[in-house]
């Protein structure tokens, strides 16, 4: 969606499509995983062997050589992992979700002042996600929410800045 870009201001390319992917990826996963109901279980686990298998191809196709695509992808693993844990700790409360947001999707940038709303969106959507039904979530019935001028009025006014 080009508002991510040109309204949040995330970089439009590999980095921050991959950001952008694993914030989104983590609100259903999280969701999915959160049950004790093994067929949720099992599509989280296949969900996330899809998305890395997807990005396998896309260093492939964009001309990475075959020798390296395997530590890239471990690369990728390990920041998916790293960037989970912050956001996971962000949204049970323990953590600062825009902050977590500066560093990771916008590269520890000292000033980052679209964290804010990109956070104010990413709430919005684990909302939405949090109230589907289970069986929707499994039958792949997810939707996202588009980001909006609204994720900007919701940022804190102090972290507007």
């Amino acid at each position: 969606m080009p508002a991510f870009y040109a309204d949040f201001e995330v970089a439009d390319q590999l980095e921050g499509r991959f950001d952008l992917l694993v914030l989104h990826l983590h609100l259903v996963i999280r969701r999915l995983s959160a049950t004790d109901d093994p067929a949720a279980r099992k599509i989280a686990q296949a969900l996330f062997d899809t998305f890395f298998h997807d990005m396998d191809r896309t260093l492939r196709a964009m001309g990475v050589g075959d020798m390296s695509v395997g530590k890239k992808v471990k690369d990728m693993v390990r920041a998916y992992y790293g960037r989970c844990a912050a956001y996971e700790e962000a949204l049970t409360g323990e953590g600062d979700l825009a902050e977590a947001i500066r560093r990771n999707v916008y590269e520890g940038a000292q000033h980052a002042p679209q964290a804010p709303a990109l956070a104010a969106y990413v709430l919005r959507a684990r909302d939405g996600i949090d109230a589907l039904p289970l069986d929707a979530l499994k039958r792949g019935a997810v939707s996202f929410p588009a980001p909006s001028a609204d994720d900007h009025a919701a940022a804190p006014a102090e972290e507007k800045r």
